[in-house]
């Protein structure tokens, strides 16, 4: 990621985190953590990661049940394609 990195810069490095932790469909992960791992690199304290996991939720890469997180598994090919290009793996 770049010294400052833009909303789909985020948004990427979520789903790729959840990705390695293989946190598809009902396997949740708490967004604490989630904010916490990523809002080091990002500035505002964690606002901006929050605002990027609603957007991911509302557009329907992400299913949010209550303080917990997990990939959307009917948009798997989507999700990947997105990480891949964004982040250059």
């Amino acid at each position: 990621m770049s010294e400052r990195p833009v909303d789909e810069e985020i948004k990427a490095d979520l789903m790729y985190r959840l990705l390695r932790k293989h946190c598809w469909g009902a396997k949740y992960l708490p967004l604490d953590t989630l904010t916490n791992w990523i809002s080091k690199q990002a500035k505002k304290n964690g606002k901006r990661v929050k605002k990027c996991v609603e957007d991911l939720a509302r557009d329907g890469y992400l299913h949010k049940k209550g303080n917990t997180v997990s990939l959307n598994p009917a948009r798997s090919k989507e999700i990947v394609e997105f990480v891949k290009k964004v982040l250059k793996i």
